[in-house]
């Protein structure tokens, strides 16, 4: 988030200085307590719950992912009726939805059962949380849309689902989590993304603090900060399988969104996957095309977090390697590093080119009406 916002942060967000319309891709809504989660599950898995909990393979599931950071959310996002940030659907419409601009906010939510072992009660809390955000969210505010949650780890679960939401045209993608139990290329996921071309629904891969693998390739880390840094990982090595695997080959039309990895480390990635493909593409002979054309096809970045470097103009020479086109806007709200649309691209970009970034792109990836 840019220094300026931060210092102009006086508990409620600065009024929009431009007309700019706003698609925002990452709003991570939330439940009022774990009671209102547990009414969205039959009463069979309510009382599982109750008696045996949540087993993961996190170490987190527990215990608090951000605790010197009051769960990594901005102070002045907690709901004058109270509960957590992102809660309230009022106070969401006057803090983010409604001084912004947003013509269209997608909907990340953090819940689902994605990461739990038990693949029945998995796929009874993606269900759940599906269920959720038609009720609370998409019926009663029509800009925002919905992501699908689904049990990845369980394809046929998954598909179940998706067939369930495939006809509610307000889910605009589906939700897997990078962290997969094997890297997202391999062939267990594959039902997942023939569904997903065949609806013309993007596959999104939220970085997230809970996931079926460690959160760095050299295991779990001991500090938030290392947590935090580490969400461009999932993002990188997610990338490199979905691309040696095969997937966009198996799958010509389908849309990959990298939701809250950052986007600097994708020049240097695409480099070292054209070089390496140079060197060891008899190991990949059923390989179509290279890495690049992959990425420029199949692939799309969230902004947020955005890497700022102190010279403004090597941002915009990120933005020119990476491609505007690829990126799209989001804020992130209601967590503490919070984009905001007027300063979070603080460098010099023609208008038509804003206007992709902060809305065209995603319309376009989303099929957005």
């Amino acid at each position: 988030m840019s220094d300026t916002f931060t210092k102009d942060l006086t508990g409620a967000t600065p009024p929009a200085r431009t007309q700019q319309p706003v698609v925002d891709c990452d709003i991570h809504p939330a439940y009022r307590s774990p009671d209102e989660m547990a009414s969205y599950l039959p009463l069979r898995w309510q009382r599982h719950v109750a008696d045996f909990g949540l087993h993961s393979p996190s170490p987190l599931i527990g215990a608090l992912p951000y605790p010197r950071l009051a769960h990594g959310m901005r102070q002045d996002s907690y709901p004058p009726v109270g509960g957590p940030p992102a809660s309230d659907l009022a106070f969401l419409q006057e803090q983010l939805l409604d001084p912004l601009n947003i013509t269209h906010g997608i909907l990340q939510p953090l819940s689902g059962g994605h990461g739990v072992l038990n693949h029945a009660l998995g796929e009874a809390l993606c269900a759940g949380t599906n269920d959720w955000q038609i009720e609370r969210w998409m019926d009663p505010d029509p800009r925002l849309k919905g992501s699908i949650a689904v049990m990845q780890e369980d394809a046929p679960a998954a598909l179940r689902e998706i067939e369930a939401r495939a006809k509610d045209k307000r889910f605009v993608q589906i939700s897997v989590t990078p962290r997969t139990a094997e890297p997202a290329g391999h062939r267990r996921y594959w039902p997942i993304y023939e569904a997903a071309q065949a609806l013309g629904l993007p596959i999104s891969l939220h970085s997230a603090a809970f996931g079926a693998r460690a959160n760095t390739g050299a295991g779990w880390t001991s500090f938030y900060i290392e947590e935090h840094f580490a969400f461009s990982h999932a993002a990188q090595h997610t990338l490199v399988s979905l691309i040696f695997s095969g997937v966009f080959d198996a799958f010509p039309k389908l849309k990959v969104v990298l939701v809250e990895g950052g986007f600097a480390w994708l020049p240097p990635t695409v480099w070292r996957m054209e070089r390496e493909f140079d060197r060891y593409r008899g190991e990949v002979p059923d390989l179509k095309r290279r890495p690049a054309e992959y990425v420029r096809d199949h692939i799309w970045l969230t902004t947020q977090p955005v890497e700022e470097p102190t010279r403004s103009s090597q941002l915009s020479d990120l933005i020119d390697w990476v491609g505007v086109d690829r990126l799209l806007f989001s804020t992130d709200y209601p967590h503490w590093d919070f984009d905001h649309p007027d300063f979070a691209f603080r460098v010099p970009l023609p208008p038509e080119d804003r206007a992709k970034l902060m809305h065209d792109n995603a319309v376009g990836v989303f099929g957005l009406t």
